[in-house]
């Protein structure tokens, strides 16, 4: 039995440990079909301006596969929200388009405006704009003062790591399993 219970205990560790490695996701978009994009895509909120498209040719060149995102021509930057289900750290995204459709970033955390990222000007061969940010967001917004006159490809963000706090508390309950087991076994 103390067997059973100690194969348990090693399973449910193994369990909650495997979300805490966490890598960085990247969405190519290479997966979706032209129009709008599907509800939760990439475990994401994207506001209704955001469409995805396949080979337009230049100026917009994708940095991975054929599809990219862009906005509609008629999208303001509040248009262009993407919230995350979770709290997450921003890497950045790959544009490529035209000149006057220059793209920065605006990160959120609960609601408040944490980090304004540099500003890009995209070309026909796609460059990385990084958010410029170590923090925690839940939501980014793109702007510029041409939507629609950009592509983005590769939408790179992690997931949060859990507090220390978080492992300690594991760990102690983990040891009281265990401890648990062994009294089993010694009674």
């Amino acid at each position: 039995m103390s067997r059973q219970l100690t194969r348990l205990a090693a399973a449910v560790a193994f369990a909650l440990l495997a979300p805490l490695a966490s890598a960085a996701t990247v969405l190519s978009f290479d997966d979706l079909a032209d129009g709008a994009l599907p509800s939760g895509y990439g475990g994401l909120q994207w506001s209704a301006a955001w469409l995805s498209f396949a080979d337009a040719g230049e100026p917009f060149g994708t940095h991975s596969g054929n599809r990219q995102l862009a906005t509609d021509w008629g999208a303001d930057n509040t248009a262009t929200l993407i919230r995350f289900g979770q709290a997450a750290t921003f890497q950045g995204a790959w544009f490529s388009g035209y000149e006057d459709a220059a793209v920065s970033f605006s990160l959120y955390y609960q609601g408040q405006q944490v980090a304004t990222s540099a500003l890009l000007t995209p070309a026909p061969s796609s460059a990385f704009l990084a958010s410029g940010y170590a923090g925690l967001v839940d939501a980014v917004a793109v702007n510029s003062a041409a939507h629609g006159g950009f592509g983005m490809d590769d939408f790179t963000f992690t997931a949060a790591v859990p507090e220390p706090e978080t492992y300690a508390l594991m760990l102690a309950g983990l040891a009281a399993v265990g401890l648990a087991a062994r009294r089993r076994r010694a009674a």
